[in-house]
């Protein structure tokens, strides 16, 4: 499968699985989009290298997925950069742990506005073009908790229930129009956030390192076994092939068996 000549915009991406999955369309000849926030010099760093070892275009845009107009104008910029965006994955999130009666108002606000606004106004900015062409994926990044519910994470289980049924019914708006929309629900992935909330959980619950990945982290999946950020960007390319023209409004798990139990 190619995807030369296509152009993908990949938003929470400049780290983890976002830029997994920007590297996994970028090595089929996409040029991408990557967004998000960190360090200037490693977002740099991560772009370039995107460009000299697949041989596209690669462009950073620092939208903050809680400004709808910054949406707008990341897309209508990679729109004009590259002549269409084909490719969208929704991918920004963010997480807060409290309980409901001590949740601020404002991390319930931030959090629903990432991890589900965002991707509506982004869908909202590329259907036009996609409709005009004939030709579109979107993939939204859900969670386990798009399906299961953990306590004192709210806002977030709620926002991801927000993105199975926001990929059911853009996925029922066009399927007449050769534009496929799903969303990948990993389960625990390991990423360099995961590994950094290992330490603070081992002094907090004075367990081992051992104890927090197998007892806490991967307690509700069934492997034993972290799912990787290729793994989640195999898929998400999959999605865009020739293959996978007929699947759109899917919640596709990927969670070590998690949501099987």
């Amino acid at each position: 499968m190619s995807l030369k000549t296509k152009t993908a915009v990949v938003t929470g991406s400049t780290s983890g699985i976002g830029l997994a999955i920007a590297r996994a369309f970028a090595a089929e000849g996409a040029n991408v989009v990557i967004n998000g926030f960190g360090k200037a010099d490693d977002i740099e760093a991560a772009r370039s290298a995107i460009e000299a070892e697949y041989g596209v275009r690669a462009h950073y845009s620092n939208a903050d997925m809680s400004k709808p107009a910054e949406i707008e104008t990341m897309i209508n910029e990679a729109d004009k950069a590259f002549g269409s965006v084909d490719v969208l994955v929704n991918n920004a999130g963010i997480q807060f742990v409290s309980a409901i009666e001590e949740f601020p108002a404002e991390k319930w606000e931030q959090i629903v506005a990432i991890n589900l606004s965002s991707a509506f106004y982004a869908m909202k900015a590329v259907i036009p073009g996609m409709k005009a062409r004939g030709w579109g994926r979107i993939i939204n990044t859900a969670s386990a908790h798009s399906l299961v519910a953990s306590p004192f994470k709210s806002a977030y289980v709620a926002a991801k229930h927000g993105i199975a049924g926001l990929t059911k019914t853009a996925a029922l708006e066009l399927a007449t129009h050769k534009i496929t929309v799903n969303c990948i629900s990993p389960g625990y992935v390991w990423t360099p956030l995961v590994e950094a909330q290992i330490p603070d959980t081992m002094r907090v619950r004075g367990l081992t390192k051992e104890q927090v990945i197998n007892d806490v982290m991967l307690k509700g999946q069934p492997t034993k076994e972290f799912v990787t950020v290729d793994q989640v960007a195999a898929l998400a390319v999959f999605l865009c092939s020739d293959g996978a023209s007929q699947m759109t409004g899917a919640n596709l798990s990927m969670d070590g068996g998690w949501t099987a139990q």
